[in-house]
């Protein structure tokens, strides 16, 4: 690009108004992955480890391994969409662009959800573990500081939340490498050692019902895909670098759970716990004792603190642009800050309502993110199906596979999981559609409006 653009002084003296701020493009493949992987925390394994564990009978790995393969077939709706609407937005905009602004909304809307509740449930699980750690300091201590810390950075830059990123993923590797290998030492060393047994359970919940109710519940670990696609206005040639960063996330990620959950529960072969929601706990103090309890603290404290960095991140964008489309206040919602190129009202509005932290419970929350996350990874995959096999007409032998067969067993599995969810999560999930849709009702006066949007082409 040429250097001789004029600058904002110099637009100002013709009487034209310097350009507005935008996001700026900086992320290759390398960032988007290490921005997914955070998102979803390598760790993220031991946050729901005790109810899931009990929920399933015992059999985490395999309600991971559910997940995952459920989770490939959306991450590939993902990739798609992205490829043919590389703006910010994920969900909103791909249902937007295909089905119009309205369902756009209450896709935008649902997506709110998981996004707006998963930073609470990385602070609550810091402050328990931290509290836990450290019972003389109240959580709220802990989750305050905490918040204050992730929205600095945000409001500084996607830049200076690569940064702080790459030494988070550095510290969670090296403590995985070491936990695994003494998990192993420790699972070889009893008498009655089952290498099969987290596949086939301990027979407290058997059937494949509550095995999908794990399952179910674990879809949050997996919203990293999902946030990849919101940093699409700050990635380098987004239409290549996000199918296959989506990619290398989901199924790179989801080995790994399946690997961690495995070895410990092989290592720690029960599902009783002196606290179901510090039940990792309980796992390190079985591998090494107190003091690799305490390193486990530490990196996985780190690793909620990143999560928690990058799931503002995203949520600001996609606030950002929904108030940038007046679906939500433009005035607040819409704006970059001239200084840091960032939605800083968004993101302070994201750690105001993060302080839902202080009041409730881990399952609850857990379960809630579940739900918004499905009823977006079913709009997506719908998605595809509406732009490429109806609105192109793609639809060959192979085209009719790739854009009909494929997104529709993504969608199908999709719903399975989302029916699996408790009856509380299901009432809350709703009852947040329902807001959503009484809002779509107010901003366009009962339909006699058009619902806003903007209009965006790639420059």
């Amino acid at each position: 690009m040429s250097n001789s653009n004029p600058s904002a002084a110099q637009l100002q003296a013709a009487g034209a108004s310097p350009a507005a701020p935008q996001l700026k493009r900086v992320l290759g493949i390398p960032g988007l992955v290490l921005f997914g992987l955070v998102y979803m925390v390598p760790l993220t394994v031991f946050t729901t480890y005790g109810i899931v564990t009990q929920v399933s009978g015992g059999r985490l790995p395999l309600a991971y391994l559910i997940t995952l393969c459920v989770m490939m077939f959306t991450a590939r709706s993902y990739g798609l969409m992205s490829k043919a609407f590389p703006y910010a937005g994920s969900a909103y905009t791909y249902t937007q662009k295909s089905f119009g602004p309205a369902t756009g909304l209450m896709a935008g809307w649902s997506l709110l959800l998981d996004y707006l509740f998963l930073p609470m449930l990385n602070y609550l699980v810091t402050g328990i573990y931290l509290n836990a750690a450290f019972p003389a300091i109240p959580n709220w201590v802990f989750i305050v500081v905490v918040i204050g810390l992730v929205t600095t950075l945000n409001i500084i830059g996607i830049v200076s939340v690569t940064r702080a990123n790459l030494a988070i993923i550095a510290v969670q590797t090296v403590f995985i490498v070491v936990f695994i290998a003494m998990a192993v030492a420790s699972a070889t060393g009893q008498a009655d050692l089952s290498i099969t047994k987290p596949f086939t359970g301990d027979g407290t919940a058997d059937g494949f019902a509550p095995l999908m109710s794990g399952a179910a519940i674990l879809c949050l670990s997996f919203l990293g895909f999902d946030s990849i696609s919101t940093l699409a206005e700050e990635t380098k040639n987004p239409r290549r670098s996000l199918p296959i960063a989506i990619t290398l996330v989901t199924l790179g990620a989801g080995i790994l759970f399946v690997i961690l959950a495995y070895v410990a529960q092989l290592a720690y072969p029960s599902n009783v716990f002196s606290d179901p929601d510090a039940a990792a706990m309980d796992v390190m103090l079985s591998v090494g004792g107190q003091a690799f309890a305490a390193i486990f603290l530490a990196a996985f404290t780190a690793g909620g603190i990143g999560s928690s960095i990058a799931a503002q991140a995203s949520v600001a964008r996609i606030l950002y642009a929904m108030g940038r489309d007046g679906v939500l206040p433009k005035s607040f919602f819409g704006r970059l800050s001239r200084r840091f190129n960032t939605p800083v009202l968004s993101i302070l509005a994201v750690s105001v309502i993060a302080m839902g932290s202080l009041f409730v419970t881990l399952q609850l929350i857990s379960e809630t993110v579940s739900f918004g996350a499905l009823v977006a990874f079913s709009a997506v995959n719908l998605a595809v199906i509406k732009h490429y096999f109806f609105d192109e007409g793609r639809r060959g032998a192979v085209d009719t596979f790739r854009f009909l067969v494929l997104p529709l067993v993504g969608l199908a599995l999709t719903v399975w999981l989302w029916t699996s969810l408790s009856a509380t999560a299901l009432t809350i999930g709703l009852v947040w559609l329902g807001i959503g849709f009484i809002w779509l009702l107010v901003i366009t006066r009962g339909f006699r409006r058009p619902t806003p949007h903007l209009d965006m082409t790639e420059k």
